[in-house]
């Protein structure tokens, strides 16, 4: 186990049961939204890799801006 998650533990430990369960599930919903990405990922690098040669030849033709947070 790394520092970090040691030091995140022993702060989650400080917190009441019901805190500690919403943070615990919040935890356990990213591990498993990553799981699912890492295997649509997996199943489909090839239409990845067309779609990053397009965003790149955009970009390459200037049809992209730069992304303005405020303007989202």
């Amino acid at each position: 186990m790394t520092d970090l998650l040691e030091r995140a533990i022993a702060k989650l430990q400080t917190l009441t049961e019901s805190e500690q369960d919403a943070i615990a599930a919040i935890i356990l919903e990213e591990i498993e939204d990553e799981r699912c990405w890492d295997e649509v990922f997996s199943r489909s690098p090839a239409i990845l890799a067309k779609l990053a040669a397009s965003a790149m030849a955009e970009y390459h033709a200037g049809e992209t801006k730069e992304l303005d947070p405020d303007e989202l």
